[in-house]
């Protein structure tokens, strides 16, 4: 079971290790986002991004990083 909300966005640093669920570094999420295996972010800002929580617990669901 996933500790994080059920809907609403996440920041990756609660995402990736060491504070978040997903055992991936940051160049590694990325990566995972480019070639499709991660979930496409949401631009808010210039420089902020998230993602949606429904994506980031089907991800952990699956098991698939």
């Amino acid at each position: 079971m996933s500790h994080n909300p059920t809907q609403g966005l996440l920041r990756l640093s609660s995402i990736i290790a060491p504070r978040g669920p997903i055992p991936v570094s940051k160049s590694t999420w990325w990566a995972g986002v480019k070639d499709g295996r991660f979930p496409k972010p949401i631009k808010l800002g210039t420089r902020i991004t998230a993602w949606r929580s429904e994506d980031i617990n089907a991800l952990i669901a699956k098991g698939s990083f």
